[in-house]
């Protein structure tokens, strides 16, 4: 949907001019510069405004704007409606913006404009013009006779001396009679070629900007086209169509209709290129000509020139151009209003609440004692939740902080790592270790008496082929612990820096501790494992008198050396027992026994491995939570070269930075919108 009816506007403007009339001083009403007389005559009207007095309604819809543009409100990310002036190089665009303030603007070979130029128009009675540049924080009160020189010098400050372009504005503000109330962006005219001096990117740099300014919905794109040109070529044109595909917020002005007036009409009114604003045909001004003068000669051109005559009297001359601008700025302002004051409540609010979270700024040590131990209360809380309940909603989609899963794989593992030293029941040796530890713990004793030195040399053996697997389990767990420590730490930590620093020395020093608890503690578990041949666990005797119920079978095989294979296989064995038929039964069924004693044993000592070690490592944590964690910090951060307590005080350089830089956007958004309150309750009165 267009913003105005832009086929109506001319005849809307002509019946706002009859109504002002009668109470508009003459230097306050609109006036066409050429009047019919009744001789048919030209009679000019020096210093006119281009358009009718508007002010009362529409220039607080455009103060308000500028104050909020001032205030830099866009760095906030509120887009603010704007006319941005585009146009192809040597288009004519620079004339039109003259013929609009009634100023000279710098002209060269190559780009004159190398930096956005935002101008601010205003009518006013004074016939003294007041003219000043503002840039780098500063302003610059300039005249008619030292603009173009003051522009150049504040864009080669900008922008370097150089051709290069720059994304830094220079606002330009003049305040002179006659001029509309308009607020239009100047951007760089649009050139493929390099000349010598400019970057060889000087097309992507310069489509950058443009791209930036007319992007935004609420942006009004001022078009110049030469006439000389066909529209649909031009580049500006193309831009403008790929950020405005139903050509509804774009107006095309065609510049040098005096010099190819043939065609022109067509081209305007058959819109080939979807302008939807429509299009306004100027002449420029001519040489030394007065803009007086020179709106005179436009006024002539267009009700005299054969073809240009044809031209409907809506669609030519700058004066028609500015009014038809500040309609559409107006219009365009009172429908961005509404939607202007919900964005900046919405980040007000935002910003607000982002105060509110940042922690408050201490002046004490009783205020900095509190905050710690708040800390570390929410500290225990996490860790409970992580390591010891199970609750993960702190960190629903990080799975390294699931501690309670994680912990439990952990052991699982280790589980499986032991049992997978008793998958050795398939082997060519069967028996020969208990054959020969039996052989060396022979001694002066009664016949088939099974030695207890014997059974422990086997199973300190076998606890020592394992005792390297709790050592690492203690280690991994730990490690994964003090991860789990310090992330939480931090998290809860995040806006005191200088305390984060003494948290971590004292996470790490209560960790390596534990973790030296924990291997002695586990370092013990194998040494009792090594000396100790003892369980009440009834599973044992029911494994082995399951087991020993398959002597007489494997007895019977060895015996029967003709007739019977070499394989022997019983519950989970499969063993060749060929090499066993060279020694006697008595020390077979010693080592049979041996071997089925420490078959069923093994069993529960592995299962206890896991048990002993699944509570300690529960115990571990639990204190380590409820107790060890807290004492070990405040030991730290109260010992003499700790500090932490008072360090608390000095806020970080990041919180302040993140203070500050709210405390200045809640002020800049505040200040915004007292501005637009102020200007609310016209907007009925403009979209009359």
């Amino acid at each position: 949907m267009a913003l105005i009816d832009t086929k109506n506007s001319a005849s809307k403007s002509a019946s706002k001019r009859r109504n002002c009339s009668s109470s508009n001083s003459d230097d306050d009403q609109y006036s066409s510069p050429v009047h019919q007389g009744g001789s048919g005559t030209l009679d000019l009207h020096h210093h006119t405004p281009l358009v009718s007095r508007y002010d009362d309604r529409i220039r607080p819809l455009l103060n308000c704007i500028d104050k909020l543009r001032h205030l830099k409100v866009m760095q906030e990310g509120i887009q603010l409606p704007t006319i941005v002036v585009v146009g192809d190089q040597s288009s004519g665009k620079s004339s039109v913006l003259e013929s609009l303030a009634r100023i000279s603007l710098p002209r060269a070979q190559g780009i004159c404009t190398r930096v956005p130029l935002i101008m601010r128009l205003q009518h006013h009675a004074d016939p003294r013009p007041q003219l000043h540049l503002e840039y780098n924080n500063k302003t610059v009160v300039t005249d008619e006779s030292r603009i173009e020189e003051d522009i150049i010098a504040a864009t080669d400050e900008i922008a370097g001396n150089g051709k290069g372009i720059s994304h830094t504005p220079l606002t330009l503000i003049v305040n002179k009679r006659g001029v509309p109330d308009l607020t239009m962006v100047d951007l760089p005219g649009i050139t493929r070629v390099p000349v010598h001096g400019q970057p060889e990117d000087i097309y992507e740099q310069i489509s950058a900007i443009i791209k930036e300014y007319i992007t935004p919905e609420e942006s009004i794109i001022l078009n110049v086209l030469s006439a000389s040109v066909d529209f649909s070529t031009c580049e500006s044109i193309r831009m403008s169509q790929r950020v405005d595909v139903t050509g509804q917020r774009t107006l095309a002005v065609v510049t040098k209709a005096d010099k190819n007036a043939e065609g022109l009409l067509e081209k305007v009114t058959s819109n080939d290129v979807n302008v939807g604003l429509g299009y306004i045909c100027v002449r420029n001004r001519v040489g030394k000509e007065s803009y007086e003068d020179a709106r005179t000669e436009e006024a002539k051109l267009f009700e005299t020139h054969p073809l240009l005559s044809l031209v409907d009297k809506s669609m030519v001359g700058i004066p028609v151009l500015a009014e038809k601008l500040v309609e559409i700025q107006s219009t365009i302002i009172s429908k961005c209003l509404p939607e202007i004051v919900m964005k900046i409540n919405e980040k007000l609010h935002g910003y607000v609440d982002q105060l509110n979270k940042l922690p408050r700024k201490m002046t004490s040590v009783a205020e900095a004692m509190t905050a710690f131990m708040r800390i570390i209360g929410s500290v225990k809380e996490s860790l409970r939740k992580i390591l010891i309940s199970g609750e993960f909603e702190e960190y629903p989609d990080v799975k390294s902080m699931h501690g309670t899963a994680r912990l439990s794989e952990m052991l699982n593992e280790y589980s499986e790592k032991l049992q997978s030293t008793t998958k050795d029941t398939e082997n060519a040796n069967f028996l020969m270790e208990e054959i020969r530890v039996l052989e060396e713990s022979r001694g002066i004793g009664l016949p088939n008496f099974l030695p207890r030195t014997a059974f422990l040399t086997l199973l300190n053996k076998k606890v020592n082929g394992v005792s390297c697997m709790p050592v690492e389990f203690v280690g991994n767990l730990w490690r994964y612990i003090e991860d789990v420590l310090i992330s939480v730490l931090i998290s809860r930590s995040d806006n005191y820096p200088p305390l984060q620093s003494s948290m971590k020395r004292a996470a790490r020093n209560m960790i390596s501790k534990i973790k030296e608890i924990s291997v002695k503690t586990v370092m013990e578990m194998v040494e009792m494992e090594k000396i100790t041949d003892y369980t009440c666990n009834p599973e044992y005797t029911v494994t082995w008198n399951k087991l020993m119920a398959h002597e007489p079978a494997f007895m019977k095989v060895i015996n029967d050396q003709y007739n019977k294979p070499a394989k022997f296989e019983f519950e989970w064995f499969k063993v060749d027992v060929a090499h066993l038929r060279k020694y006697s039964g008595d020390v077979l069924k010693q080592a049979f026994d041996m071997k089925m004693r420490m078959t069923a044993y093994w069993k529960i000592v592995l299962r206890r491995m896991v048990d002993c070690m699944a509570l300690h490592m529960l115990y571990s944590i639990q204190n380590l939570v409820n107790r060890d964690m807290e004492s070990e910090i405040v030991k730290e951060l109260m010992a003499p070269h700790g500090g932490g307590i008072e360090r608390m005080l000095e806020e970080s350089p990041l919180v302040a930075g993140k203070r500050q830089k709210l405390n200045r956007s809640v002020k800049l958004l505040r200040e915004s919108k007292e501005v637009v309150a102020n200007v609310m309750d016209q907007i009925p009165s403009c979209g009359e």
